[in-house]
């Protein structure tokens, strides 16, 4: 775990300025070696916090935190993680800032920029945050975009190294939606060398692009339409919600196309030693029975726990010194 540094508001034009400033808007904006010793940094400071242990590592540190979109994991898990590394979170919600009344990105990202040392920003559209990211000069972080998810893979992967201590020879299924989570991870899932089968309906796949960074990264995943066949041998199964935030006007027919694919008893057949994982908010009766995420076989609190943990190392990996 390294100190804080000290915070600059370097204009970015400015050509005497430092190195423009670390972002985190997909998964694979961290290279493999950074990936694990944010691990490394996650499980101390998991340690730490279990135990009751001062971790106050950014003192006087600020991390602005705007929302376009509710949350429950993502706001409690920065603003209190936030609070343990010594620092402070600011909460913008929806109607609480001026990007709400016709103000650009740029000008929120630069005015934002001289007053906190981090932005997190949990949006719609993703290119909001590279806009964000293009005008900042602190680091910008993606709480949630319609094209990643990358905070909750870092979770994710997480959840998996601890309960099989590593990656090697660990084969998961996602079932499902192929959604910003599912793409996240399946990058994530390449460069931690993950055998990652995604089992999606047809034309709810991720997309070519995700395919492609998978493949740079290690591996892309297998993709199919058969969810037993995703699932068979499996030693996680992971799903998430069918209808995501902002699409009930497809309700209906997403429910339609996605019937098969839930991931309930006579599913986890074909894999009956499998971990389930969900990303949360769940969806009983849906994407998975109550049955299953209340069993001994889900591991959804740790992974939801994880978020916080992650998301600390990864603030002290963004604000501390090299």
């Amino acid at each position: 775990m390294n100190d804080h540094a000290t915070h600059s508001t370097t204009d970015p034009t400015d050509p005497t300025a430092a190195s423009p400033p670390k972002h985190f808007l997909q998964i694979d904006d961290l290279s493999g070696d950074e990936l694990a010793e944010l691990f490394s940094t996650a499980a101390e400071l998991k340690v730490a916090h279990r135990a009751g242990k001062d971790h106050a590592v950014l003192p006087n540190r600020s991390l602005a935190m705007l929302f376009e979109k509710p949350s429950t994991r993502t706001r409690v898990s920065f603003e209190a993680g936030m609070t343990q590394l010594g620092g402070h979170a600011v909460y913008l919600g929806p109607d609480t800032t001026h990007l709400d009344h016709g103000e650009p990105v740029a000008d929120t990202a630069r005015a934002l920029s001289r007053y906190v040392d981090a932005v997190m920003a949990r949006v719609f559209d993703h290119d909001a945050l590279e806009s964000m990211a293009a005008h900042a000069t602190v680091p910008v972080v993606n709480g949630l975009s319609d094209a990643a998810h990358p905070c909750q893979t870092l979770a994710d992967l997480f959840t998996v190294y601890e309960r099989f201590g590593g990656f090697e020879d660990v084969e998961v299924a996602w079932v499902g939606d192929g959604n910003n989570v599912g793409q996240s991870f399946a990058v994530g899932a390449a460069m931690a060398g993950i055998d990652l089968t995604m089992a999606t309906p047809e034309g709810y796949g991720p997309n070519d692009g995700v395919l492609a960074r998978a493949d740079a990264c290690g591996r892309a995943p297998d993709v199919v339409h058969d969810p037993e066949k995703a699932v068979e041998g499996a030693d996680v199964v992971y799903t998430d919600v069918w209808v995501s935030m902002g699409e009930d006007d497809v309700r209906e027919e997403k429910l339609g196309d996605f019937e098969g694919f839930q991931v309930n008893d006579d599913l986890l057949a074909a894999a009956p030693k499998a971990d389930v994982m969900h990303c949360l908010p769940a969806h009983r009766g849906e994407e998975i029975t109550g049955d299953v995420l209340e069993s001994d076989r889900a591991v959804v609190w740790e992974q939801a726990e994880n978020r916080m943990h992650t998301q600390k190392a990864l603030l002290v990996h963004l604000l501390g010194e090299d």
